[in-house]
């Protein structure tokens, strides 16, 4: 949800998207015009949070005051769930950027206790999303070793986000598909899928501005052929084209989650 999409929202009917993801950073205490829209959009549709500044890899203190005040709007406006970056944007200070966490038994620690120390603030399970990165600092273990770790020491929930499995699979060279193979099925919330600036033939930059290209939307595919049809969001940060451009896009998802469901049905009857 973007505050440029509030008008043209009134206007289009969007029967086809099921949910809506919002920063609330850009939204708690927001009066005025932009907040009775959003209330009345918060009443009408099913929203989830996703965070920008939990920082959750800082070596700075979690910010339980926000954390707190995130606790109210989520009640406030009937949300019904919350995933942030597994990466850190602070330290005395934001820098306005999702830095690589390293990837060490240390970090692993560190962080499971943070995501632990969220979970029980805000009295519900959390999920962490697999972000993109282009360098790994002090790198001592795989980024799909080291994510798992982290979902498993924390006992918290995986935001996958498909095109950052491409991405980091370009940039890092990995295969992606079998950094899919390894994510536990049990742990997936939700999904993302987005598209990205191609800098170089192996340099790809994280944008959510341009439109999600075709091995992107192969390899949402591929993750629901191996783990179902899991409730998916399409991310558009900037370079936002006109609502029935995005909606477009929300239909090719749902055309892939109805691919899924006939191929799932009719292996069911011929099984």
């Amino acid at each position: 949800m973007r505050r440029v999409l509030l008008d043209p929202l009134a206007d289009q009917p969007t029967d086809q998207v099921n949910f809506w993801e919002v920063a609330p950073e850009n939204w708690i205490g927001l009066g005025g015009t932009y907040g009775k829209q959003f209330r009345a959009l918060t009443e009408k549709h099913p929203f989830i949070c996703h965070g920008l500044s939990l920082s959750i890899g800082s070596p700075m203190p979690l910010d339980e005051a926000f954390l707190h005040r995130l606790k109210r709007f989520m009640k406030e406006h009937d949300i019904r769930y919350y995933s942030e970056h597994l990466s850190y944007c602070s330290d005395h200070g934001h820098l306005y950027d999702l830095l690589p966490i390293p990837f060490t038994e240390e970090a692993v620690h560190y962080v499971a206790r943070r995501i632990r120390q969220v979970q029980d603030l805000l009295e519900q399970r959390i999920a962490m999303e697999n972000v993109s990165y282009y360098a790994a600092p002090g790198k001592e273990m795989e980024e799909i070793d080291f994510l798992n770790a982290v979902l498993t020491e924390a006992d918290c929930d995986l935001l996958l986000d498909v095109n950052n499995i491409y991405v980091n699979s370009v940039n890092h060279g990995y295969d992606a598909e079998d950094f899919l193979s390894r994510i536990p099925a049990e742990r997936i919330a939700y999904l993302h899928i987005a598209g990205h600036y191609n800098e170089d033939e192996d340099l790809i930059i994280d944008t959510h501005g341009a439109d999600v290209i075709d091995p992107v939307w192969t390899l949402l595919e591929k993750t629901y052929e191996k783990y179902g049809v899991i409730p998916t969001l399409l991310e558009r940060d900037f370079n936002l084209p006109p609502l029935a451009e995005l909606l477009q896009e929300v239909d090719n998802i749902a055309a892939l989650q109805n691919k899924w469901h006939k191929n799932h049905d009719s292996l069911a009857r011929h099984g």
